[in-house]
């Protein structure tokens, strides 16, 4: 959600396949989780940073009436074509806006404002941050939730492999079964004091074994520590209704692998 509206052009055509193969290896489970909550909310549901719709789909497609927002106009273009091949129901209880998740305003309340999957790790300064946690409190409905996640950082890990690429996925390109893609990971640089790293995705396609084509995206995230999380929580009049460690809902502990919180207004 940071950045141009012309933001992730090449990694919106390539984005559905690469997480669905990491869905496929079980590493990406957050899907239930989110369509739960919806369920449970009734709806409308917030979805800030909508992306190509892998979660507000399904969503949509639960009967749950849902309103996506994305600054990235490639990822909105990838899923206005997905929904022109829903049926009516589907695509009637979908709403589409761009914006910016530290600005937005859309006069609307909702029981239930979601963003998942990481965008607010695509927020770099503590400015954007919190405006970032307004934006989703100043949306919600009385008694509404507000439910994101980030990863729990491995701070061994963030300075290693400076410069190495790393092959993560590879999938055959379904217009043309004879074509590889493969995404590689290069870790860039990391800044201890601001908490980011910086990174580039490579998508190589090959053909007949050969690389025929090679195209880059730079990638930029933030990470931050259970008390910093706890700091925005309060300043932007949030409290914690639930928190988890994992997807699974298992307890938020040294075995945490993400940071998965369910927000209300606070009462104070």
């Amino acid at each position: 959600m940071a950045g141009r509206a012309d933001s992730y052009g090449v990694s919106a055509k390539y984005y559905d396949a690469a997480y669905a193969k990491l869905a496929e290896k079980q590493v990406l489970v957050d899907l239930a989780f989110y369509v739960e909550l919806a369920k449970k909310s009734r709806g409308p549901v917030l979805e800030i940073g909508c992306g190509t719709g892998r979660v507000l789909l399904p969503i949509a497609r639960a009967g749950i009436r849902i309103e996506g927002v994305d600054n990235s106009r490639p990822m909105l273009a990838v899923l206005r074509k997905h929904l022109g091949g829903e049926s009516r129901e589907v695509r009637a209880r979908v709403k589409l806006d761009a914006g910016d998740m530290r600005d937005l305003r859309l006069g609307r309340k909702f029981p239930l404002v979601i963003i998942p999957f990481r965008p607010m790790q695509h927020m770099y300064t503590l400015k954007d941050q919190l405006a970032a946690l307004k934006t989703a409190a100043a949306h919600l409905a009385k008694g509404g939730s507000l439910a994101f996640d980030v990863f729990y950082p491995k701070f061994e890990m963030i300075p290693a492999g400076i410069g190495e690429e790393i092959l993560e996925l590879e999938w055959h390109l379904d217009l043309d079964p004879s074509r590889i893609v493969r995404r590689y990971f290069r870790k860039e640089s990391y800044d201890k004091i601001a908490q980011t790293f910086s990174a580039t995705f490579l998508y190589r396609t090959y053909y007949g074994g050969k690389l025929v084509k090679e195209e880059t995206e730079p990638l930029k995230m933030s990470y931050y520590t259970y008390p910093q999380m706890r700091a925005f929580f309060a300043m932007a009049g949030l409290e914690v209704a639930e928190e988890y460690g994992s997807f699974k809902k298992a307890p938020l502990d040294n075995d945490a692998t993400d940071m998965v919180f369910v927000l209300r207004k606070s009462k104070a």
